[in-house]
């Protein structure tokens, strides 16, 4: 079983994309991605504009380095373009859990596999090198496309946290949906599935 070394500067790859550690120089590569008027909808802390983007990057660097936080910068390798950003967050070693989250991918490069292949690299490395139990999801109970595109990739809904954020157009609260994958759900049917769709997608 390999330990999580928040300190070492894990590069998760294949054919179209890249995933490399999340530095504070990308605030460039990120900036106009960042101001696409849908991207923080469901997000509680906010990146759009170059201060706030900084604010957010820098935040979750020092949560690396406080061994909270392990945000990957996304690459597409096609287009040649770095394409948003993604992190796992709240490893636990004793308990082999993880969770994934915070993906936000610009507009151009939704719709075109570009998160499945990032998903899968992911799942691989957690449940493959970390060895991992399960890796945990959190999504705002009104994000559909997330929840769908979490369920596309295998990840199985599981409970809700009610009323745990406020809404977004009010003073009332919303619900949290859990969703999970589990390590004997991956090798045993979302691996080989993931793969065979990822092939279709070249």
């Amino acid at each position: 079983m390999l330990n999580f070394d928040y300190s070492k500067d894990y590069i998760l790859e294949d054919q179209q994309v890249k995933l490399s550690p999340l530095k504070i120089e990308h605030v460039e590569n990120l900036l106009d991605i960042s101001n696409e008027s849908d991207l923080w909808t469901y997000f509680l802390e906010k990146g759009n504009g170059r201060k706030n983007l900084t604010k957010y990057i820098r935040s979750t660097i020092n949560n690396r380095k406080l061994e909270k936080e392990y945000p990957f910068i996304i690459f597409d390798k096609n287009e040649k373009e770095y394409a948003g950003t993604t992190w796992f967050y709240d490893y636990l070693k004793d308990l082999k859990s993880i969770k994934l989250g915070h993906t936000w991918i610009g507009e151009k490069f939704r719709g075109i596999g570009l998160n499945k292949h990032c998903k899968y690299l992911l799942f691989e490395f957690a449940f493959e090198e970390l060895e991992v139990e399960r890796i945990g999801f959190g999504a705002h109970i009104e994000n559909k496309s997330s929840i769908a595109a979490l369920k596309s990739v295998g990840c199985k809904e599981e409970g809700v946290l009610r009323n745990i954020i406020p809404a977004l157009d009010s003073k009332e609260r919303r619900d949290i949906i859990l969703l999970s994958i589990l390590k004997n759900e991956w090798f045993n049917y979302t691996k080989p599935n993931l793969k065979n769709r990822l092939k279709t997608l070249k």
